[in-house]
This record gives structure tokens, C-alpha cells and sequence, in this order.
């Protein structure tokens, strides 16, 4: 099988928002995933789920097992890991100097930072903070607190939750997918479903586009699609209906 080679851009894309190459480079001083694991306060599994993505990520292996090794599971870093570590100090190191030399009063705060560089498909992008976090069973629920004081929940796995450090108090973003928002003018509530009320900014609600624009505070809008016959025009009050299973979470270093 040919060697394919190292995509440094894909995996580094990912190091300021969690714990991965915090995790790799464990591994390449203990020679152990469960040690590090242990080191970096996550489970084996959440471990073992930050090495293997990270290696697709590369489009190498960055782990290889090991003779020996403390705690046992010996596991060394490949040429491939070592240089996607290299390659992360350096980064870091220039990431400093740019947040160092911003104006604190220039008005950005930690949650407009969070979303520089992060390419995604999902045009929903909520800045909030996190405010709590509630084991359900083998997920996580987390409560998101929008800039304006309104709560997003989330559900995602505690291996997630792991990676992305998350604890109350630290800024993300909340992502969902424009086809993943109900746009109606109103919205039962029911348990694992966020409903957010706002704003009719934009309606494209012709037989064809059916999406509409929901203005849920004074600069955040969330964009959507309405069902059926629904007519919604633009200043009338309306509600977007989001799963919590379909939110996603992103946060900065």
C-alpha cells in the first residue's frame, strides 16, 4: 500500500479546540495512552478517540505500539507524530504573540475569537458561554448562554465533553445546520428541543425557498426554514425550533 503523506493543515485545524495534541504529546513522554489519558484528566476511550482522529486528520498513523511502556499499553509517537507536535509548538507560539498584541479594549471579547479559522459548512453560529453540564446516561447535556442571557442546550457524548474541556464559564460557539431549524410562529415546547423566539428579518418563503431569517437578539440571527404552508413576513414575531441532539459545540485554546 503506498505511504500517503502528512496533512499537517487538517490536523492542526483542530488543536486549539480541544485536548488532542495535549493527549499526543503525553503519549510521546510516557509511552502509554492510559497514562496519558490519565495525565490529561480524560478516559482511555476519550484517548484513544483524540489519537485516531487526529491520525485521519494527518492521513498518517501518529501512534505505534510499543515494548514496554509505564503503566502499560506501550505506544510511541511515529516520525509523523513527532512532526505534527512540532509543528503545533510552533503554532502556539505565534497564536500568542498575535492575542498578546491586541487591544484589550478593542471590543473582542474571548467568544469573538472563538470562530477565527473554523471552516464549516453549518452558517449558524452562535457565540455563548457554557453553563452547565449534566451527565444523561452516555451523553453530556449542556446549557449554552447566548449573549443576551437566553439558554441553548446541547447533547453531546462525555468523550466530547472530555476533549473539548468543557467546564461553566468557558466561551464557544453553538453550530447547527440551517435544515436542522423550524422557523413557525409558534413552538410547543417539549423536552430535548430549544425553542428561541425572535424576529422576522428575511423571508424567502416561495414555493421553492422556504427560508427565513430569525433575528433572536440585535446582531445574531438565526436562519432557518418554515413548514408546509406557513407565511411568515419580515418584523412579525416568530420562534425557531432546534433539536438539542443537532447543536454542536466549538471552542477556542
Amino acid at each position: 500500500m503506498a505511504r500517503s503523506s502528512l496533512d499537517l493543515s487538517q490536523a492542526l485545524g483542530h488543536e486549539a479546540a480541544d485536548k488532542r495534541i495535549d493527549i499526543l504529546r503525553r503519549i510521546g513522554e510516557v509511552g502509554s495512552i492510559s497514562e496519558a489519558a490519565r495525565g490529561a484528566g480524560v478516559s482511555y476511550k476519550a484517548a484513544w478517540q483524540a489519537v485516531e482522529t487526529l491520525g485521519n486528520l494527518a492521513g498518517q498513523a501518529l501512534v505505534q505500539k510499543a515494548v514496554g511502556g509505564s503503566g502499560g499499553g506501550g505506544a510511541q509517537l511515529t516520525p509523523a507524530g513527532e512532526k505534527l507536535l512540532e509543528a503545533a509548538g510552533l503554532l502556539a507560539r505565534a497564536r500568542a504573540a498575535v492575542l498578546a498584541s491586541l487591544n484589550p479594549r478593542s471590543g473582542i471579547g474571548p467568544q469573538g475569537l472563538v470562530g477565527l479559522g473554523l471552516r464549516t459548512s453549518m452558517r449558524n453560529q452562535l457565540p455563548c458561554t457554557v453553563a452547565s453540564l449534566a451527565v444523561m446516561g452516555h451523553g453530556v447535556r449542556v446549557g449554552l448562554t447566548l449573549p443576551d442571557g437566553s439558554l441553548l442546550h446541547a447533547r453531546i457524548t462525555q468523550e466530547s465533553s472530555e476533549l473539548l474541556g468543557l467546564q461553566p464559564g468557558v466561551p464557544a460557539l453553538a453550530l447547527c445546520k440551517a435544515a436542522a431549524v423550524g422557523i413557525a410562529r409558534k413552538v410547543a415546547p417539549r423536552e430535548g428541543l430549544n425553542a428561541l423566539q425572535g424576529e422576522v428579518a428575511r423571508a424567502m418563503t416561495s414555493a421553492d425557498d422556504r427560508e427565513v431569517s430569525l433575528l433572536v437578539m440585535p446582531g445574531l440571527r438565526l436562519v432557518g426554514f418554515t413548514a408546509g404552508a406557513a407565511r411568515l413576513k419580515v418584523g412579525q414575531r416568530a420562534m425557531a425550533a432546534v433539536e438539542e441532539s443537532a447543536v454542536v459545540i466549538a471552542v477556542g485554546s
